[in-house]
């Protein structure tokens, strides 16, 4: 019931959809007696949508997520296993096409060519199954090895867990998969946006790991300049919109350890 909840509910919520819905019935309502609240309503929404995409709220927002963890320090020694979650192949462009087509989130892919060769002896899993609302049988991390094979990665090196449809079961059915053992070092991998809401998951479920953050959207130091192309900053206020309704979601059901999880304090 959350998996059908979270999908249809984050959707709806987005800010390019919801503005969009408002502005709709707003011109519905100006061909009825409610016509004044119906055209307030309606110039409304494109202003505050103009707003959304060419103002650096969602910058704003997205920098907020991506700073919560620093890059990964090697110099913290050989890890014992590397976590690398999916979402960014499209499973059925990649069987139309017969290759595997990769979305905005490449960085997860080159990690794994990287951490493979800097530590051989490191386990690697990949999960991601098939998150699509309506389960159209084609999981994610069926479509990985030919990936690996360009890379030059071993497909021996690198375990599947294919069953896994949102960051909680991630986190799940990899402990299942590889149980840990106490004191061993697993890197996660994922986007930097998404790297609070991942570890909070993998906390909850007992699974310890160490953050390696990839796709960083934002400069370091920020950027509070208006967005020049609307489109670009809209998508990036619906990308970072959805990762708070995300966080906000888990925490509220306890899918997460904290409400922004973040660092742990050395000892």
């Amino acid at each position: 019931m959350f998996f059908i909840f979270s999908k249809t509910v984050a959707f709806l919520l987005l800010p390019s959809n919801l503005l969009i819905a408002l502005g709709l019935i707003g011109i519905v309502l100006m061909a009825t007696r409610f016509k004044r609240a119906g055209s307030r309503l309606a110039v409304a929404s494109l202003i505050v949508l103009a707003l959304a995409g060419f103002t650096p709220v969602g910058r704003v927002l997205t920098h907020a997520l991506e700073n919560r963890f620093p890059p990964w320090d090697p110099a913290r020694g050989a890890p014992d296993g590397i976590m690398v979650l999916g979402g960014t192949i499209a499973p059925g462009l990649s069987r139309d096409y017969g290759d595997t087509m990769v979305g905005g989130g490449a960085g997860r892919f080159i990690a794994i060519a990287k951490l493979a060769r800097a530590y051989p002896n490191a386990r690697i899993v990949y999960t991601s199954g098939d998150a699509s609302l309506f389960a159209d049988g084609l999981p994610e991390a069926n479509y990985l090895y030919p990936l690996l094979d360009s890379f030059g990665v071993p497909r021996a090196r690198v375990m599947l867990e294919s069953r896994a449809r949102n960051t909680t079961e991630n986190a799940a059915f990899s402990k299942e998969l590889v149980k840990p053992k106490p004191g061993e070092r697993w890197l996660l991998v994922t986007s930097a946006q998404h790297m609070p809401r991942a570890v909070g998951c993998f906390r909850r479920a007992g699974f310890p790991v160490e953050a390696y953050p990839v796709g960083w959207r934002t400069r370091k130091q920020g950027n509070l300049m208006p967005t020049f192309v609307f489109a670009r900053g809209l998508a990036t206020l619906d990308f970072a919109t959805h990762e708070w309704i995300g966080l906000i979601a888990y925490w509220l059901t306890g899918r997460t350890s904290e409400l922004l999880p973040g660092p742990v304090a050395a000892h």
